[in-house]
């Protein structure tokens, strides 16, 4: 799709200071099915359009949601609608994370800062399954301070549902804080899981994303069914402007979602 199509917000929940996600529904035309890990091009109208990743999805009303933190112009008026505002929505684009294929195994959903916003559809069926489609579901979640996590009230949601697996950890506790403190890694002490049959699927600043699949293949996961979700300058989304090429990959057309397999080695290659 390379015209957007107006979508209406139904709903804004602030999230942190900077963030919040909107609920969007189609106010006419309607765009083909989104599947977790893929992303849309949200134009705000006058200002511009970046590339945000799904947060929910809503087959029943067509309905999407986006997580948007306002750190420029784009993002920044797209984290100002508020409900009865029209943004333009061109999608879906992109890979997905493709959940079904885990079915059996334990799965390790590891999520650093806003990295769990397109994670946030996979748990969300992951749990929505019944319980002897997976193992053991683990969800790992990584913030900088208490006040960056996001879906404060699904994580509670979360810990309580289908026997599931939550952890949090932070990098700089406040003094109201009594969870977790350090790097998402360490949580992994504490998953349920059995390496050789488990499925990982991780999202989250670059660094993060090395250090957590690195100890996953550590512990025995398997590299091609660690699913990691890659971020760069997308602009065109269909693969022609090449801005958001890594050695042969586009990232719009070919990711963000990849295996850690073809992820690592890419990654490995210093960019000048």
């Amino acid at each position: 799709m390379t015209t957007p199509v107006p979508y209406q917000v139904v709903r804004r929940d602030s999230e942190t200071a900077d963030t919040a996600t909107v609920a969007l529904r189609p106010v006419g035309a309607v765009l083909p099915s989104f599947r977790p890990g893929q992303f849309a091009m949200l134009y705000a109208f006058g200002v511009g359009e970046i590339p945000v990743s799904v947060s929910g999805i809503t087959p029943t009303d067509q309905g999407l949601a986006h997580t948007v933190r306002a750190v420029g112009a784009v993002s920044g008026a797209l984290y100002g609608l508020r409900p009865g505002s029209t943004v333009g929505v061109r999608g879906p684009f992109g890979t997905a994370w493709d959940l079904p294929a885990a079915q059996g195994r334990d799965l390790l959903i590891v999520a650093g800062g806003l990295g769990l916003a397109p994670l946030r559809p996979v748990v969300a069926d992951a749990l929505a399954e019944p319980v002897d489609r997976y193992g053991q579901v683990n969800v790992l979640i990584g913030a900088r301070t208490p006040d960056d996590l996001l879906y404060r009230a699904e994580i509670d949601h979360w810990s309580v549902a289908r026997a599931a697996h939550v952890s949090v950890t932070v990098d700089r506790p406040d003094d109201r804080w009594t969870g977790e403190v350090g790097m998402v890694t360490t949580l992994l002490d504490r998953a349920r899981f059995h390496p050789p049959g488990s499925a990982a699927f991780v999202c989250g600043p670059e660094p993060m994303i090395r250090a957590t699949a690195r100890e996953l293949v550590h512990r025995g996961v398997p590299a091609e069914r660690i699913r990691v979700s890659l971020e760069r300058n997308m602009r065109c989304a269909t693969g022609h402007c090449g801005h958001c090429q890594l050695g042969t990959v586009l990232l719009c057309r070919d990711g963000p979602v990849l295996g850690w397999d073809r992820a690592e080695p890419l990654l490995a290659v210093r960019e000048l």
